[in-house]
């Protein structure tokens, strides 16, 4: 399947992995431990309760090189108690998101410059003091990467970022 406009496939090498979990102690700590056990490298986690009762929602963006090995991983995680269904979106028509917050050291002189960045991302400033602004902005990763290289030049001093979610477009199930 194509992907949506809003959906730029993920970076090379990095693939997205939904995983419905029973909502219980331990099981983030068994899904991630399993992908330690093999080598790979979670590179995005996000976890959250879904709209049925008990059930959470893993988005798990890892580097999985071939598509033999991400289905292994896809097999493994089926072998793990509590999970419900898991969901590889290698070839999905999605809409995926991420959120991101950002320290940037900025002046009263340099101040509308970032504003002006911020619009043109259509990123939000939550907060203003004499010497930063945190700026919020959600979109795809890239989105995100681009909004931080512009940024980079006035002095982001942190970032906090919640990591990828994903629903697949249309009546598939994710």
């Amino acid at each position: 399947m194509a992907h949506h406009r809003n959906a730029a496939p993920p970076p090379e090498g990095l693939h997205t992995i939904s995983a419905v979990v029973e909502d219980r102690a331990g099981v983030l700590a068994r899904v991630a431990g399993l992908f330690a056990r093999r080598g790979y490298n979670i590179a995005s986690l996000s976890v959250n309760h879904t709209h049925q009762e008990n059930i959470s929602r893993m988005t798990i963006r890892v580097r999985a090189g071939s598509h033999t090995v991400l289905e292994q991983i896809v097999k493994q995680l089926y072998k793990l108690i509590d999970v419900v269904k898991v969901y590889d979106h290698v070839d999905d028509d999605v809409v995926e998101r991420e959120l991101a917050l950002i320290k940037v050291s900025c002046t009263a002189h340099n101040r509308p410059e970032i504003m002006q960045i911020c619009t043109v991302f259509r990123a939000t400033i939550v907060d203003v003091c004499e010497t930063s602004v945190i700026v919020e902005v959600t979109g795809r990763g890239d989105k995100i990467e681009a909004l931080l290289r512009l940024l980079a030049p006035f002095g982001v001093t942190e970032t906090a970022r919640t990591g990828c979610v994903i629903l697949a477009r249309g009546p598939a199930e994710t």
